[in-house]
Order: structure tokens, then sequence, then C-alpha cells
């Protein structure tokens, strides 16, 4: 880099996010978080302007080229301002609060993320994105940024008292409420939530925008299984086959893009991120215990194979996400031209281009404004509710390698190429327990290789670290980077049954504890305690695009207190679950995670011990039974011999041994346990009934 380069840059320029990077040549002197800008604002009698985003988000990019790039904006913003920029992976901690804010001023949220704050980080304007000139009834910049400046000047008082106002109810807002048990009449409420709010026409939970979501999917198995509603398992099969359909998944290099704009999830929002991929890979799984469909244990496949061909570092991690745009468009890389589609297939491609409803006049609209771009996004017409529509599309496999390969010398969306801890922990549960169910160890494999590299790169000190990215490690964990690890390193446990992976997790778990409990008012914090960086400790319950950290540890708890026999576990999962009933209480779908874990606690629950050696063909057979089956609240523990380590870890089996020199079971069911014995069958009896 040039001196005059290095000159031009902004205060970014050094950062490692690439999303920060993205905006170190801006004519914005942006600045990093931290203490000096904010020192320097105070000296100054400037406010904070606050822009926060990720890389592949396809309208802070509009509103870094329309805005941040535009000299005349610029000027407005460092003439009034001290502006920082956020990058909310890096940084889910400053995201989380101001996020609230901007939900708890306009009544919704989103990114860009345009905060207007004092330089005590108190807030008292906030806003999604904000265009360059006012219209559609939304105020510009350059109309906006000179009445801040002009307020700022003449009635400070007046922005200060409403900022402390803001700060007020923030505070409030994240105080625990009336401690109390949380009813089981909830899990029925949170199903006719969900059912009410199904799209009958087109899958999926809501109208438009339509999320994956697949958490609220997980739930609704959880409920059938508990219920024998077959509606519930209806909703979900039918909306995660209409997303496989759909423009929202990628038909030729496969995952999920991250939302649908439509009703129809044909319209997508183009960016993929690693978060989604591993919790619809999750759910995907257990759809295939219920039901060993072909359409489920390919999908898997497909996701995991562009996880490995396009998101794979090669240290062994999972890198965040791939952008919605290239060359300057959301979509570019991903969407035809029919005529382009003729050219690349020949005079075969007829049938081609209906089977994935390719029109003349395109398919594909402009979200924004309505209208048809001439280009097409392929999708099927159909869900995929059998196996026999694979029959059908896989006649064009020689078509779709041919359009990918074509599509590979386009100019690919950028990639986030930042390794995170939390998004990690999500995707080695995936893969283990995928690796598991469908006894593929390539897929245990590259769960391993990911949980390794983080232990070895992001674990120092004893502590976690939130983000490594070009050799550096950084940024103390949250409680979304304890809390998802531990659930992979569990799934990791029981898909090898390597005590090496259930000793790390109950180390971590003590850490996070310690960390992150409200001794007094209970819950787990995002954030450690003596983090100085923030205007308030917040607790994060919400299960959005992912679970929450306390969602997850709840669950963790529950699972972590049947593997080890210690009751303090439970203990301090129905302290958590009192923590936080109020909130769950006014609206139960928005917590289904919480709630999948709420379940576990009310349905009857089997702790399973297996004694003999894990290669024995009984031990396997007795294990393809539960690979081939969901039974959502059981726990499996393999004791290969008095020398095998989980004796520590569960000293309640220490005891336990083989009986008539056989692979042996013991199986207890709500604490009551039934006699050991060699034959599978009697289990499956005990389990059916």
């Amino acid at each position: 880099m040039t001196t005059k380069t290095k000159r031009n840059a902004n205060h970014l320029i050094n950062e490692k996010s690439p999303y920060l990077l993205q905006h170190a040549f801006n004519p914005v002197n942006w600045y990093p978080w931290n203490k000096e800008v904010f020192k320097k604002a105070k000296n100054k009698d400037k406010p904070i302007f606050l822009s926060i985003g990720y890389s592949t988000c396809h309208w802070c990019h509009v509103m870094a080229h329309e805005s941040f790039e535009d000299f005349e904006v610029a000027r407005l913003i460092n003439d009034t301002f001290l502006a920082i920029k956020v990058d909310r992976e890096e940084r889910p901690d400053i995201d989380n609060i101001y996020m609230d804010v901007c939900q708890l001023i306009t009544g919704s949220g989103g990114w860009p993320l345009t905060i207007f704050m004092t330089a005590d980080k108190k807030p008292f304007y906030a806003a999604t994105y904000l265009p360059k000139d006012s219209h559609y009834n939304r105020i510009g910049l350059l109309e906006l940024i000179p009445k801040i400046k002009e307020l700022w000047k003449n009635k400070k008082n007046e922005l200060l008292n409403s900022a402390d106002k803001v700060s007020g109810i923030l505070v409030e807002k994240n105080k625990i409420g009336i401690k109390k048990e949380l009813n089981s009449n909830i899990l029925a409420k949170t199903y006719q939530i969900l059912e009410s709010h199904f799209d009958e026409e087109y899958g999926g939970i809501g109208i438009k925008p339509k999320f994956p979501t697949p958490q609220q999917y997980s739930y609704l198995l959880r409920y059938w299984y508990s219920t024998n509603k077959e509606r519930a398992l209806e909703i979900s099969e039918k909306s995660l086959l209409a997303m496989r359909a759909g423009g929202i998944y990628d038909h030729l290099g496969y995952g999920f893009h991250r939302y649908a704009t439509d009703r129809k999830w044909l319209l997508p929002h183009f960016e993929k991120m690693l978060y989604d991929q591993a919790m619809i890979v999750y759910t995907l799984v257990e759809l295939y215990q219920i039901n060993s469909s072909n359409i489920y244990a390919r999908t898997i496949k497909e996701i995991i194979d562009y996880l490995k061909g396009k998101m794979l570092a090669a240290e062994g991690a999972f890198y965040s996400a791939e952008d919605a745009d290239s060359e300057g468009e959301e979509g570019k890389y991903y969407l035809w031209f029919e005529e382009e589609l003729k050219d690349i297939l020949g005079e075969n491609s007829s049938e081609f281009l209906d089977i994935y409803q390719i029109k003349t006049d395109g398919n594909f609209h402009e979200e924004s404004t309505g209208l048809k771009t001439g280009r097409n996004i392929l999708h099927l017409a159909n869900p995929l509710t059998n196996d026999s529509v694979f029959k059908e599309i896989d006649k064009f496999t020689e078509e779709r390698e041919k359009l990918l390969s074509s599509r590979e010398e386009r100019v690919p969306p950028e990639k986030d190429d930042k390794i995170l801890t939390d998004c990690n922990g999500l995707i080695i549960a995936a893969l283990a327990r995928a690796g598991f169910v469908l006894k593929r160890v390539e897929y245990i494999n590259l769960a391993k290789g990911a949980a390794d590299f983080i232990l070895e790169k992001l674990y120092q000190d004893e502590e976690l670290l939130h983000r490594y990215r070009s050799g550096d490690s950084s940024l103390r964990a949250n409680i979304d980077d304890y809390a998802f690890l531990i659930w992979g390193l569990i799934e990791l446990y029981n898909s090898t049954f390597d005590s090496q992976y259930l000793e790390s997790t109950l180390k971590l778990n003590k850490k996070m504890i310690k960390l992150f409990w409200d001794n007094q008012d209970g819950g787990f914090f995002f954030t450690v305690e003596n983090n100085q960086d923030l205007i308030l400790r917040s607790k994060e319950i919400y299960d959005g695009a992912v679970p929450s950290g306390n969602s997850i540890a709840l669950w963790n708890l529950i699972r972590l207190s049947h593997i080890t026999g210690n009751k303090d576990y439970e203990k301090k999962a129905y302290s958590l679950i009192n923590c936080f009933a109020e909130k769950v209480e006014e609206n139960p779908a928005a917590y289904c995670q919480f709630l999948i874990a709420f379940n576990s606690l009310q349905e009857s629950y089997f702790d399973l011990v297996i004694v003999g050696e894990k290669k024995d063909r009984n031990t396997q057979e007795i294990l393809d039974y539960f690979r081939n089956n969901y039974f959502p609240n059981l726990q499996i523990i393999l004791k290969e011999s008095n020398r095998d380590k989980i004796n520590e870890f569960a000293p309640f089996i220490k005891e336990y041994e083989k009986k008539n020199g056989q692979t042996t079971i013991y199986l207890c069911k709500d604490y009551s346990c039934k006699l050991p014995t060699n034959k599978l069958a009697d289990i499956k009896e005990i389990l059916n009934n």
C-alpha cells in the first residue's frame, strides 16, 4: 500500500473486520469503537454518528455507496459528528443494545442501523437505512443532519434529556421482571400462535418477508412428538420443503440465502450466512429421523457440500458469510436471462427452463420497485413432496453443472472470512448431529476440525475469544460464544462418545457460569462483568435468526444434568426459566428455542447408558436404532470399560458393567431405572410405550 493511499484512508485502515475495511477509504472520517473517540467527542462537544452493519448486508452496501462514499454527505457527517463504524458480527454486544434502542424508538429494526448519541453513549435518534435525499416519506441525510446540528447548537438540553429518557427505558427493559414458574400451558399456546400464522398456501410462518427461523419448526416437531398432533409435523414439513423448492435455495451451488422478501419463498436477499446453514441442517436432521425421506438427507448433503466448497477455511473452521452483492448489484451472481440460459444449454434447454420456471420476461422482481428485471432465479414450481421429484430434476444434472461452471466465471460475491466462535459452535452442532444420524464420518470429521481450531486458536488463558482473522485472535467472548460452542461439543460427544469433548464442555460451562451468570437476579448477561465499554449489561432471550445464548445455555444445562447426573445443572436451569418466564409469556412464539428446552423438562426424559465396545456389532445395532428414530428427550452415554474417562464426568455409571459378557443397556426414565438388559427389543418396548 502506498503512502498516499494510506494517507487517504480513515481510522478503520488497521482493523481486521472485512466490513470495517470496506469503509476504510470512505470520505467519512470513520473511527472504530474505542475509548479515544468518545473522549474526543466529549472534548470537541460533538454527538456521535454510529453506523452498524455487516459485510454481506445489501442495504448496508446501498447506504455506503449512496451516502458514505459521497463527499457532500461525508462533509456534513464530519462537520457535525464523530463517526463510528461497527461490525455487528464482531461486536454483537454493541449491536444488541442499539437495536433495542431502534425498536423502542421506531417500532422496528434492521441493518444498516443508524444511531445518533451523546459522547456518553446515550442515544437520542435511531433509524435503519437512511437515503441521501429525502423521498417516499423517508428523511434523507442531507436534510436530517443539518437539523440535528441546529438542535445540538440551540436545543442541546432537549436532546440530552431525550437521551437520558431513552437510556432509562432501556435499563428498565433489561431488568428481570417478577420471577415465577412457567406454566406448561404455554407449550400449547405457542403451537396455537405458530399454527395461526402458518401460510397454508406457500408454507412458512407469516406472510412476508419470510425467514427460515428453523427453531420454530424444531419446536413444532417436539410438540408433535409430545402430543401426536399431526398438524404440527405437517407445518414443519411443508415449510421446509417449500423453502427447498424456492428461490431462497441455491439450486446450482446449494445452501440457503438469508430470507425471502416475498410470500412464495421466491425472491431472496442473497447473502448466505453460516448460522442459517447450521440451524437449517439441524432441523432437517430431525425431520430425517422422523420419516427417513431422502429429500432431507440429500438437502443436508448439498448444504454441507456448499460449506466445504465455499466456507471452509484451510485451518478447519468456517467463515461467516457470503455477500448478497457482486459488481455492486444484489443477486447478480445468481440471476439469469432466458437467452443466456439457452445459449449455455443449447437446443435441448426447453424442459430445463420449464421445470426451473424460467420466463422470457424474467421471474425476478426488484424488491424496492416490484418491477421485473428480465432476469430469472431458478426455482421449482412445486415443493419436493416425495423422493420421486428428484428423479425428475436429476435428469438435468449435466445442465446444472454447465450453468454452475458458467456462473463460476462471473465476479463472485465477497466472502466475510472472519471465523467466529459462536457461528462455528452452531455448525459444529449441526455437522456432528448430521454425521451421527446419517452415519457420515466425514461430517463428524468436519465438526472435529472446527472444534479443534476454536479450542486451539480462540481459547486462551482459560477464556474464549470471539473472532479470528488473518492470524489474529481477538475480542472477549460473549454468552453466545460459550453457549453455542458448548452445544457443539455436546453434540460432538454424542456423535463420537469421545470423553475429551465432554471434558472441554464441562470446563467451558463452568467458566460460562462464572463470567456471565447474574448472581443477584439470575439469567446470563450477554457480556463479561468488567466490560466498561457499554452503557449497560444486557440479557438477551429473543430467539431470532439464531437462538439466544440464554436459550441454548438452558438446553445445555438440562442435557448436562442428564449426562453427568449433577442436579445442580437442573436447578440452574429452573432458575433461568423463572427469570425469563414473565417475558416469554408475553410472546412465546418469539422464544421457541427457550421453549424447546422447557418442553424437555415437562416430558419424560430417558437416560440410556450402553456398556460395550463402540465397534461391537451389538453396540452399533443399538446406536442405529437411535439414529433412525426421533427421541428428542433422550441422552445416550457409552461406557467402553472401567478405564473410560467417562466415569469421571458421569460418576453415577461407575458401577455399570456388562451382563453375561455382552453389550448391556441401562435405561432410566424420569430418574427411575429399569433392569439392565442385553436385548434391544426390551428397550424398544419401553420407549414405544
